[in-house]
Protein backbone atom coordinates (compact mmCIF):
# COMPACT_ATOMS: atom_id res chain seq x y z
CA UNK A 1 0.00 0.00 0.00
CA UNK A 2 1.48 3.36 -1.00
CA UNK A 3 1.57 6.46 1.19
CA UNK A 4 -1.29 8.15 -0.67
CA UNK A 5 -3.64 5.23 -0.16
CA UNK A 6 -2.70 4.95 3.50
CA UNK A 7 -3.36 8.65 4.04
CA UNK A 8 -6.76 8.31 2.41
CA UNK A 9 -7.68 5.42 4.70
CA UNK A 10 -6.61 7.42 7.74
CA UNK A 11 -8.91 10.26 6.67
CA UNK A 12 -11.87 7.91 6.18
CA UNK A 13 -11.58 5.96 9.40
CA UNK A 14 -12.64 8.68 11.86
CA UNK A 15 -15.62 9.54 9.63
CA UNK A 16 -16.63 5.86 9.50
CA UNK A 17 -16.50 5.50 13.27
CA UNK A 18 -18.57 8.66 13.72
CA UNK A 19 -21.30 7.21 11.49
CA UNK A 20 -21.40 4.04 13.58
CA UNK A 21 -21.34 6.02 16.82
CA UNK A 22 -24.29 8.12 15.63
CA UNK A 23 -26.34 4.97 15.08
CA UNK A 24 -25.35 3.61 18.48
CA UNK A 25 -26.13 6.88 20.25
CA UNK A 26 -29.63 6.95 18.76
CA UNK A 27 -30.18 3.48 20.18
CA UNK A 28 -28.89 4.55 23.59
CA UNK A 29 -31.14 7.59 23.36
CA UNK A 30 -34.12 5.23 23.61
CA UNK A 31 -33.23 3.90 27.06
CA UNK A 32 -31.98 7.24 28.39
CA UNK A 33 -34.99 9.22 27.18
CA UNK A 34 -37.33 6.73 28.79
CA UNK A 35 -35.95 7.22 32.28
CA UNK A 36 -35.85 11.00 31.93
CA UNK A 37 -39.38 11.27 30.52
CA UNK A 38 -40.99 9.02 33.12
CA UNK A 39 -39.55 11.10 35.96
CA UNK A 40 -41.65 14.14 35.06
CA UNK A 41 -44.68 12.16 33.86
CA UNK A 42 -44.91 10.02 37.00
CA UNK A 43 -47.12 12.30 39.12
CA UNK A 44 -49.73 12.49 36.35
CA UNK A 45 -49.56 8.74 35.74
CA UNK A 46 -50.21 8.04 39.42
CA UNK A 47 -52.96 10.64 39.40
CA UNK A 48 -54.82 8.76 36.64
CA UNK A 49 -54.05 5.13 37.40
CA UNK A 50 -53.87 5.37 41.19
CA UNK A 51 -51.56 3.30 43.38
CA UNK A 52 -49.28 5.72 45.23
CA UNK A 53 -47.95 2.78 47.22
CA UNK A 54 -46.67 1.25 43.97
CA UNK A 55 -44.98 4.44 42.73
CA UNK A 56 -41.46 3.12 43.08
CA UNK A 57 -42.32 -0.08 41.22
CA UNK A 58 -42.94 1.70 37.94
CA UNK A 59 -39.23 2.47 37.88
CA UNK A 60 -38.06 -0.50 39.96
CA UNK A 61 -39.67 -3.06 37.60
CA UNK A 62 -37.84 -1.47 34.68
CA UNK A 63 -34.47 -1.31 36.38
CA UNK A 64 -34.82 -4.76 37.92
CA UNK A 65 -35.57 -6.35 34.54
CA UNK A 66 -32.66 -4.42 33.05
CA UNK A 67 -30.32 -5.65 35.77
CA UNK A 68 -31.40 -9.28 35.46
CA UNK A 69 -31.11 -9.33 31.67
CA UNK A 70 -27.87 -7.37 31.26
CA UNK A 71 -25.44 -10.29 31.86
CA UNK A 72 -27.47 -12.50 29.48
CA UNK A 73 -27.39 -9.89 26.71
CA UNK A 74 -23.64 -9.46 27.16
CA UNK A 75 -22.99 -13.19 26.96
CA UNK A 76 -25.30 -13.64 23.96
CA UNK A 77 -23.41 -10.87 22.13
CA UNK A 78 -20.08 -12.57 22.83
CA UNK A 79 -21.41 -15.94 21.67
CA UNK A 80 -23.53 -15.12 18.62
CA UNK A 81 -22.39 -11.67 17.48
CA UNK A 82 -23.32 -8.26 18.84
CA UNK A 83 -25.34 -6.85 15.95
CA UNK A 84 -28.19 -9.38 15.82
CA UNK A 85 -28.48 -9.48 19.60
CA UNK A 86 -28.42 -5.69 19.75
CA UNK A 87 -31.20 -5.34 17.16
CA UNK A 88 -33.30 -7.89 19.06
CA UNK A 89 -33.03 -5.82 22.23
CA UNK A 90 -34.27 -2.73 20.36
CA UNK A 91 -37.33 -4.64 19.13
CA UNK A 92 -38.18 -5.89 22.63
CA UNK A 93 -37.80 -2.39 24.04
CA UNK A 94 -40.14 -0.92 21.43
CA UNK A 95 -42.76 -3.64 22.08
CA UNK A 96 -42.58 -2.92 25.82
CA UNK A 97 -43.01 0.81 25.13
CA UNK A 98 -46.16 0.23 23.05
CA UNK A 99 -47.66 -2.03 25.73
CA UNK A 100 -46.82 0.46 28.52
CA UNK A 101 -48.63 3.20 26.63
CA UNK A 102 -51.75 1.00 26.49
CA UNK A 103 -51.72 0.07 30.20
CA UNK A 104 -55.10 0.41 31.94
CA UNK A 105 -53.98 0.13 35.55
CA UNK A 106 -50.82 0.31 37.63
CA UNK A 107 -50.30 -3.46 37.66
CA UNK A 108 -50.31 -3.61 33.85
CA UNK A 109 -47.97 -0.65 33.63
CA UNK A 110 -45.50 -2.27 36.03
CA UNK A 111 -45.56 -5.52 34.04
CA UNK A 112 -45.08 -3.80 30.70
CA UNK A 113 -42.29 -1.67 32.15
CA UNK A 114 -40.53 -4.93 32.98
CA UNK A 115 -40.74 -5.89 29.28
CA UNK A 116 -39.20 -2.53 28.44
CA UNK A 117 -36.46 -3.22 30.96
CA UNK A 118 -35.59 -6.52 29.32
CA UNK A 119 -34.91 -4.70 26.07
CA UNK A 120 -33.10 -1.84 27.78
CA UNK A 121 -30.58 -4.26 29.28
CA UNK A 122 -29.48 -5.21 25.78
CA UNK A 123 -29.45 -1.60 24.58
CA UNK A 124 -27.05 -0.33 27.20
CA UNK A 125 -24.61 -3.23 27.25
CA UNK A 126 -24.71 -3.53 23.46
CA UNK A 127 -23.74 0.10 22.93
CA UNK A 128 -21.00 0.01 25.55
CA UNK A 129 -19.49 -3.26 24.32
CA UNK A 130 -19.46 -2.19 20.66
CA UNK A 131 -17.87 1.16 21.55
CA UNK A 132 -15.34 -0.68 23.71
CA UNK A 133 -14.45 -2.88 20.72
CA UNK A 134 -14.20 0.01 18.26
CA UNK A 135 -12.43 2.72 20.24
CA UNK A 136 -9.52 2.29 22.70
CA UNK A 137 -9.96 4.10 26.06
CA UNK A 138 -7.27 6.73 25.38
CA UNK A 139 -8.77 7.64 22.00
CA UNK A 140 -12.39 7.68 23.14
CA UNK A 141 -12.22 11.35 24.07
CA UNK A 142 -11.92 12.24 20.37
CA UNK A 143 -15.56 11.21 20.01
CA UNK A 144 -16.66 12.46 23.43
CA UNK A 145 -18.39 15.45 21.89
CA UNK A 146 -20.83 13.25 20.00
CA UNK A 147 -21.51 11.04 23.01
CA UNK A 148 -21.91 13.95 25.42
CA UNK A 149 -24.19 15.75 22.97
CA UNK A 150 -26.55 12.80 22.71
CA UNK A 151 -26.55 12.30 26.46
CA UNK A 152 -27.31 15.99 26.92
CA UNK A 153 -30.18 15.72 24.45
CA UNK A 154 -31.64 12.84 26.45
CA UNK A 155 -31.09 14.19 29.93
CA UNK A 156 -31.93 17.81 29.25
CA UNK A 157 -34.56 17.26 26.57
CA UNK A 158 -36.09 14.21 28.26
CA UNK A 159 -37.69 15.97 31.25
CA UNK A 160 -38.83 18.84 29.00
CA UNK A 161 -40.28 16.46 26.43
CA UNK A 162 -41.86 14.37 29.17
CA UNK A 163 -43.45 17.36 30.82
CA UNK A 164 -44.67 18.85 27.55
CA UNK A 165 -46.12 15.54 26.34
CA UNK A 166 -47.80 14.94 29.69
CA UNK A 167 -49.36 18.40 29.81
CA UNK A 168 -50.55 18.51 26.19
CA UNK A 169 -50.86 14.98 24.77
CA UNK A 170 -51.26 12.79 27.83
CA UNK A 171 -48.80 10.57 29.66
CA UNK A 172 -49.32 7.61 27.29
CA UNK A 173 -47.36 9.41 24.59
CA UNK A 174 -44.39 9.39 26.94
CA UNK A 175 -44.12 5.74 25.90
CA UNK A 176 -45.39 5.97 22.35
CA UNK A 177 -42.61 8.41 21.46
CA UNK A 178 -40.20 5.45 21.63
CA UNK A 179 -41.81 3.83 18.59
CA UNK A 180 -40.53 6.22 15.88
CA UNK A 181 -37.17 6.52 17.65
CA UNK A 182 -36.92 2.74 17.74
CA UNK A 183 -37.66 2.51 14.02
CA UNK A 184 -34.90 5.02 13.23
CA UNK A 185 -32.44 3.18 15.48
CA UNK A 186 -33.23 -0.16 13.83
CA UNK A 187 -32.79 1.27 10.35
CA UNK A 188 -29.51 3.06 11.10
CA UNK A 189 -27.86 0.23 13.02
CA UNK A 190 -28.84 -2.24 10.28
CA UNK A 191 -27.44 0.04 7.57
CA UNK A 192 -24.14 1.29 9.01
CA UNK A 193 -22.93 -1.33 11.51
CA UNK A 194 -21.42 -4.36 9.76
CA UNK A 195 -19.89 -6.89 12.13
CA UNK A 196 -18.74 -10.38 11.13
CA UNK A 197 -21.22 -13.19 11.64
CA UNK A 198 -20.30 -15.63 14.36
CA UNK A 199 -20.79 -19.34 14.13
CA UNK A 200 -22.85 -20.95 16.84
CA UNK A 201 -20.74 -21.02 19.96
CA UNK A 202 -19.70 -24.40 21.33
CA UNK A 203 -20.17 -23.22 24.92
CA UNK A 204 -23.53 -22.89 26.62
CA UNK A 205 -25.00 -19.98 28.50
CA UNK A 206 -24.60 -20.26 32.25
CA UNK A 207 -28.34 -20.60 32.90
CA UNK A 208 -27.89 -21.69 36.51
CA UNK A 209 -25.76 -18.69 37.30
CA UNK A 210 -28.17 -16.35 35.52
CA UNK A 211 -31.12 -17.81 37.42
CA UNK A 212 -29.41 -17.52 40.80
CA UNK A 213 -28.38 -13.93 40.05
CA UNK A 214 -31.93 -13.00 39.02
CA UNK A 215 -33.43 -14.59 42.14
CA UNK A 216 -30.91 -12.87 44.38
CA UNK A 217 -31.42 -9.45 42.83
CA UNK A 218 -35.21 -9.77 42.91
CA UNK A 219 -35.30 -10.86 46.54
CA UNK A 220 -33.03 -8.07 47.76
CA UNK A 221 -34.91 -5.37 45.82
CA UNK A 222 -38.21 -6.67 47.23
CA UNK A 223 -36.75 -6.31 50.70
CA UNK A 224 -35.74 -2.71 50.05
CA UNK A 225 -39.11 -1.92 48.45
CA UNK A 226 -41.44 -3.60 50.94
CA UNK A 227 -39.44 -3.18 54.14
CA UNK A 228 -41.10 -0.65 56.43
CA UNK A 229 -44.02 -0.03 54.06
CA UNK A 230 -45.85 -3.17 52.94
CA UNK A 231 -44.31 -5.26 55.72
CA UNK A 232 -42.49 -4.54 58.95
CA UNK A 233 -38.73 -4.90 58.80
CA UNK A 234 -38.88 -7.76 61.28
CA UNK A 235 -41.72 -9.60 59.55
CA UNK A 236 -41.40 -13.16 58.31
CA UNK A 237 -41.77 -11.98 54.70
CA UNK A 238 -38.88 -9.53 54.87
CA UNK A 239 -36.63 -11.87 56.82
CA UNK A 240 -37.44 -14.70 54.41
CA UNK A 241 -36.66 -12.59 51.36
CA UNK A 242 -33.41 -11.44 52.94
CA UNK A 243 -32.38 -15.03 53.56
CA UNK A 244 -33.40 -16.03 50.03
CA UNK A 245 -31.44 -13.17 48.47
CA UNK A 246 -28.31 -13.87 50.49
CA UNK A 247 -28.49 -17.61 49.77
CA UNK A 248 -29.06 -17.07 46.03
CA UNK A 249 -26.19 -14.60 45.69
CA UNK A 250 -23.91 -16.85 47.73
CA UNK A 251 -24.79 -19.82 45.53
CA UNK A 252 -24.26 -17.63 42.46
CA UNK A 253 -20.69 -16.83 43.53
CA UNK A 254 -20.04 -20.54 44.15
CA UNK A 255 -21.45 -21.57 40.76
CA UNK A 256 -19.47 -18.91 38.90
CA UNK A 257 -16.18 -20.21 40.28
CA UNK A 258 -16.90 -23.62 38.75
CA UNK A 259 -18.84 -22.82 35.57
CA UNK A 260 -17.07 -23.59 32.28
CA UNK A 261 -18.23 -20.29 30.81
CA UNK A 262 -19.63 -18.17 33.67
CA UNK A 263 -22.19 -15.48 33.02
CA UNK A 264 -20.08 -13.08 35.12
CA UNK A 265 -16.42 -14.24 35.17
CA UNK A 266 -15.18 -13.42 38.65
CA UNK A 267 -11.57 -13.03 37.55
CA UNK A 268 -12.29 -9.54 36.22
CA UNK A 269 -12.78 -8.41 39.82
CA UNK A 270 -9.15 -9.20 40.59
CA UNK A 271 -8.40 -5.80 39.09
CA UNK A 272 -8.63 -3.27 41.89
CA UNK A 273 -9.68 -0.49 39.54
CA UNK A 274 -12.45 -2.57 37.98
CA UNK A 275 -13.87 -3.45 41.39
CA UNK A 276 -13.69 0.16 42.56
CA UNK A 277 -15.39 1.38 39.38
CA UNK A 278 -18.15 -1.18 39.95
CA UNK A 279 -18.73 0.25 43.44
CA UNK A 280 -18.60 3.87 42.29
CA UNK A 281 -20.84 3.12 39.30
CA UNK A 282 -23.36 1.45 41.63
CA UNK A 283 -23.42 4.51 43.89
CA UNK A 284 -23.69 6.93 40.97
CA UNK A 285 -26.72 5.04 39.66
CA UNK A 286 -28.18 5.00 43.18
CA UNK A 287 -27.98 8.77 43.44
CA UNK A 288 -28.79 9.81 39.87
CA UNK A 289 -32.02 7.91 39.34
CA UNK A 290 -33.25 8.69 42.84
CA UNK A 291 -32.72 12.39 42.17
CA UNK A 292 -34.43 12.28 38.77
CA UNK A 293 -37.47 10.60 40.35
CA UNK A 294 -37.91 12.68 43.50
CA UNK A 295 -36.87 16.17 42.41
CA UNK A 296 -39.88 16.52 40.04
CA UNK A 297 -42.16 15.29 42.84
CA UNK A 298 -40.83 17.99 45.14
CA UNK A 299 -41.04 20.68 42.46
CA UNK A 300 -44.62 19.83 41.48
CA UNK A 301 -46.00 19.18 44.95
CA UNK A 302 -44.12 21.77 47.02
CA UNK A 303 -42.97 24.45 44.57
CA UNK A 304 -46.15 24.33 42.47
CA UNK A 305 -44.46 23.60 39.14
CA UNK A 306 -46.33 22.03 36.23
CA UNK A 307 -45.01 18.84 34.66
CA UNK A 308 -43.38 20.91 31.91
CA UNK A 309 -41.80 23.37 34.32
CA UNK A 310 -40.51 20.64 36.61
CA UNK A 311 -38.64 19.27 33.62
CA UNK A 312 -37.13 22.67 32.90
CA UNK A 313 -36.25 23.12 36.57
CA UNK A 314 -33.98 20.06 36.35
CA UNK A 315 -31.81 21.87 33.81
CA UNK A 316 -29.23 23.12 36.36
CA UNK A 317 -28.39 19.56 37.39
CA UNK A 318 -28.41 18.12 33.89
CA UNK A 319 -26.50 20.94 32.20
CA UNK A 320 -23.87 20.89 34.93
CA UNK A 321 -23.57 17.12 34.56
CA UNK A 322 -23.11 17.24 30.80
CA UNK A 323 -20.64 20.12 30.71
CA UNK A 324 -18.45 18.65 33.43
CA UNK A 325 -18.58 15.20 31.81
CA UNK A 326 -17.39 16.65 28.50
CA UNK A 327 -14.55 18.56 30.15
CA UNK A 328 -13.43 15.52 32.17
CA UNK A 329 -13.40 13.39 29.03
CA UNK A 330 -11.30 15.89 27.11
CA UNK A 331 -8.79 16.32 29.93
CA UNK A 332 -8.50 12.55 30.35
CA UNK A 333 -7.81 12.06 26.63
CA UNK A 334 -5.20 14.80 26.49
CA UNK A 335 -3.39 13.94 29.72
CA UNK A 336 -4.16 10.27 30.33
CA UNK A 337 -4.83 11.20 33.97
CA UNK A 338 -8.14 10.42 35.63
CA UNK A 339 -7.77 9.59 39.34
CA UNK A 340 -8.62 13.13 40.47
CA UNK A 341 -12.04 13.01 38.81
CA UNK A 342 -13.63 10.26 40.95
CA UNK A 343 -12.36 12.01 44.09
CA UNK A 344 -13.71 15.44 43.16
CA UNK A 345 -16.91 13.93 41.79
CA UNK A 346 -17.52 11.94 44.96
CA UNK A 347 -17.02 15.01 47.13
CA UNK A 348 -19.40 17.13 45.06
CA UNK A 349 -22.05 14.39 45.12
CA UNK A 350 -21.97 14.27 48.91
CA UNK A 351 -22.19 18.07 49.20
CA UNK A 352 -24.95 18.36 46.58
CA UNK A 353 -27.13 15.68 48.16
CA UNK A 354 -26.68 17.16 51.63
CA UNK A 355 -27.75 20.57 50.29
CA UNK A 356 -30.80 19.07 48.58
CA UNK A 357 -31.74 17.41 51.87
CA UNK A 358 -32.06 20.88 53.40
CA UNK A 359 -34.90 21.93 51.07
CA UNK A 360 -38.26 22.73 52.67
CA UNK A 361 -41.51 24.49 51.76
CA UNK A 362 -39.74 27.85 51.76
CA UNK A 363 -36.88 26.92 49.43
CA UNK A 364 -36.84 29.03 46.28
CA UNK A 365 -36.36 27.61 42.79
CA UNK A 366 -33.09 29.51 42.45
CA UNK A 367 -31.71 27.95 45.63
CA UNK A 368 -32.77 24.44 44.67
CA UNK A 369 -31.27 25.05 41.20
CA UNK A 370 -27.87 25.86 42.74
CA UNK A 371 -28.04 22.73 44.88
CA UNK A 372 -28.89 20.62 41.81
CA UNK A 373 -25.97 22.11 39.86
CA UNK A 374 -23.56 20.98 42.58
CA UNK A 375 -24.95 17.44 42.45
CA UNK A 376 -24.87 17.45 38.65
CA UNK A 377 -21.20 18.46 38.62
CA UNK A 378 -20.36 15.58 40.91
CA UNK A 379 -22.15 13.06 38.70
CA UNK A 380 -20.56 14.60 35.61
CA UNK A 381 -17.07 13.80 36.91
CA UNK A 382 -18.10 10.16 37.35
CA UNK A 383 -20.38 9.28 34.43
CA UNK A 384 -17.82 8.64 31.69
CA UNK A 385 -14.87 7.84 33.92
CA UNK A 386 -16.40 4.77 35.56
CA UNK A 387 -16.96 2.89 32.28
CA UNK A 388 -13.70 4.18 30.77
CA UNK A 389 -11.53 2.93 33.64
CA UNK A 390 -13.48 -0.33 33.96
CA UNK A 391 -12.94 -1.22 30.29
CA UNK A 392 -9.30 -0.20 30.52
CA UNK A 393 -8.83 -2.57 33.48
CA UNK A 394 -9.54 -5.82 31.58
CA UNK A 395 -8.13 -7.59 28.53
CA UNK A 396 -9.82 -7.08 25.18
CA UNK A 397 -11.23 -10.62 25.27
CA UNK A 398 -13.19 -9.66 28.37
CA UNK A 399 -14.59 -6.41 26.93
CA UNK A 400 -18.12 -7.77 26.63
CA UNK A 401 -18.39 -9.13 30.16
CA UNK A 402 -16.64 -6.06 31.57
CA UNK A 403 -19.16 -3.78 29.85
CA UNK A 404 -22.13 -5.87 30.97
CA UNK A 405 -20.84 -6.12 34.53
CA UNK A 406 -20.24 -2.37 34.79
CA UNK A 407 -23.66 -1.67 33.31
CA UNK A 408 -25.18 -4.22 35.70
CA UNK A 409 -23.75 -2.51 38.76
CA UNK A 410 -24.96 0.91 37.66
CA UNK A 411 -28.40 -0.52 36.93
CA UNK A 412 -28.45 -2.27 40.30
CA UNK A 413 -27.52 1.01 41.91
CA UNK A 414 -30.44 2.77 40.25
CA UNK A 415 -32.79 -0.05 41.28
CA UNK A 416 -31.66 0.01 44.89
CA UNK A 417 -31.64 3.81 44.95
CA UNK A 418 -35.19 4.16 43.70
CA UNK A 419 -36.41 1.34 45.94
CA UNK A 420 -34.71 2.51 49.14
CA UNK A 421 -35.31 6.21 48.61
CA UNK A 422 -38.86 5.48 47.47
CA UNK A 423 -39.64 3.36 50.51
CA UNK A 424 -38.20 6.00 52.84
CA UNK A 425 -40.00 8.83 51.02
CA UNK A 426 -43.41 7.13 51.06
CA UNK A 427 -43.09 6.10 54.70
CA UNK A 428 -42.12 9.61 55.78
CA UNK A 429 -44.93 11.25 53.78
CA UNK A 430 -47.54 8.92 55.27
CA UNK A 431 -46.29 9.40 58.83
CA UNK A 432 -46.17 13.19 58.45
CA UNK A 433 -49.68 13.31 56.99
CA UNK A 434 -50.99 11.14 59.80
CA UNK A 435 -49.41 13.48 62.33
CA UNK A 436 -50.98 16.51 60.62
CA UNK A 437 -54.46 14.99 60.35
CA UNK A 438 -54.38 14.29 56.61
CA UNK A 439 -53.86 10.53 56.56
CA UNK A 440 -56.81 10.01 54.21
CA UNK A 441 -55.14 12.06 51.49
CA UNK A 442 -52.29 9.60 51.09
CA UNK A 443 -54.81 6.95 50.10
CA UNK A 444 -56.04 9.04 47.17
CA UNK A 445 -54.25 8.95 43.87
CA UNK A 446 -54.81 12.59 42.96
CA UNK A 447 -52.55 14.03 45.64
CA UNK A 448 -49.42 13.96 43.50
CA UNK A 449 -50.97 16.05 40.73
CA UNK A 450 -50.18 19.78 41.08
CA UNK A 451 -53.49 20.88 39.59
CA UNK A 452 -55.45 18.65 41.94
CA UNK A 453 -53.48 19.85 44.93
CA UNK A 454 -54.43 23.45 44.11
CA UNK A 455 -58.09 22.52 44.59
CA UNK A 456 -57.61 21.16 48.09
CA UNK A 457 -58.36 23.15 51.24
CA UNK A 458 -55.41 25.30 52.20
CA UNK A 459 -54.70 23.50 55.48
CA UNK A 460 -54.69 20.09 53.84
CA UNK A 461 -52.56 21.30 50.95
CA UNK A 462 -49.99 22.82 53.28
CA UNK A 463 -49.92 19.65 55.34
CA UNK A 464 -49.15 17.59 52.26
CA UNK A 465 -46.47 20.03 51.07
CA UNK A 466 -44.73 19.79 54.44
CA UNK A 467 -45.00 16.00 54.29
CA UNK A 468 -43.42 15.85 50.80
CA UNK A 469 -40.63 18.20 51.92
CA UNK A 470 -39.97 15.93 54.90
CA UNK A 471 -39.96 12.86 52.66
CA UNK A 472 -37.54 14.53 50.24
CA UNK A 473 -35.27 15.48 53.14
CA UNK A 474 -35.07 11.86 54.30
CA UNK A 475 -34.51 10.49 50.78
CA UNK A 476 -31.65 12.85 49.94
CA UNK A 477 -30.07 12.50 53.36
CA UNK A 478 -29.88 8.76 52.70
CA UNK A 479 -28.34 9.53 49.29
CA UNK A 480 -25.68 11.73 50.89
CA UNK A 481 -24.74 9.01 53.36
CA UNK A 482 -24.40 6.45 50.56
CA UNK A 483 -22.35 8.86 48.41
CA UNK A 484 -19.73 9.11 51.16
CA UNK A 485 -18.77 5.50 50.38
CA UNK A 486 -18.06 6.41 46.76
CA UNK A 487 -15.96 9.37 47.83
CA UNK A 488 -13.82 7.18 50.08
CA UNK A 489 -13.50 4.44 47.44
CA UNK A 490 -12.13 6.94 44.91
CA UNK A 491 -8.95 7.43 46.94
CA UNK A 492 -7.96 3.81 46.29
CA UNK A 493 -8.11 4.10 42.48
CA UNK A 494 -4.73 3.41 40.86
CA UNK A 495 -3.60 5.59 37.95
CA UNK A 496 -3.09 2.97 35.21
CA UNK A 497 -2.12 4.27 31.71
CA UNK A 498 -5.03 4.17 29.28
CA UNK A 499 -4.72 1.90 26.25
CA UNK A 500 -4.66 3.31 22.75
CA UNK A 501 -2.04 6.01 23.09
CA UNK A 502 -0.34 4.92 19.87
CA UNK A 503 -0.50 6.91 16.63
CA UNK A 504 -2.94 4.53 14.94
CA UNK A 505 -6.18 3.90 16.85
CA UNK A 506 -7.26 0.28 16.87
CA UNK A 507 -10.83 1.53 16.81
CA UNK A 508 -10.78 2.21 13.09
CA UNK A 509 -8.26 -0.24 11.71
CA UNK A 510 -9.63 -1.94 8.58
CA UNK A 511 -9.40 -5.55 9.75
CA UNK A 512 -11.67 -8.51 9.07
CA UNK A 513 -12.66 -8.46 12.74
CA UNK A 514 -14.72 -5.27 12.65
CA UNK A 515 -16.05 -3.43 9.63
CA UNK A 516 -17.95 -0.19 9.45
CA UNK A 517 -19.94 1.17 6.56
CA UNK A 518 -18.24 3.96 4.66
CA UNK A 519 -20.19 7.23 4.82
CA UNK A 520 -21.94 8.44 1.71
Amino acid sequence: MDATTDTGNEAKRPRSVRVVLLALMIAMLLAMLDNMIIGTAMPTIVGELGGLEHLSWVVTAYTLATAASTPIWGKLGDMYGRKGVFLTSIVIFVIGSALSGMAQDMSQLIGFRAVQGLGAGGLMVGVMAIIGDLIPPRDRGKYQGMMAGVMALAMIGGPLVGGTITDHWGWRWSFYINLPLGAVALAMVTAVLHLPKKERASTRIDYLGATLLTVGITAIVLVTTWGGTEYAWGSATILGLTALGAAALGAFLYVETRAADPIVPLHIFRSRNFSLMAVIGFLTGFVMFGAVLFLPLFQQSVQGASATNSGLLLLPMLLSMMVVSLIAGRVTTNSGKYKIFPIVGGALMVVGLFLLAQMDTGTSRLTSGVYMAVLGAGMGFLMQITMLVAQNSVEMKDMGVASSSSTLFRTLGSSFGVALMGALFTSRVQSEMAARGGAGLTQQSAQLDAASLAKLPEALREAYQHAVAAGTHSAFLLGAAVAVIGFLAAFFVKEVPLRGAGPEPAAVSPSPEVKVAEPV
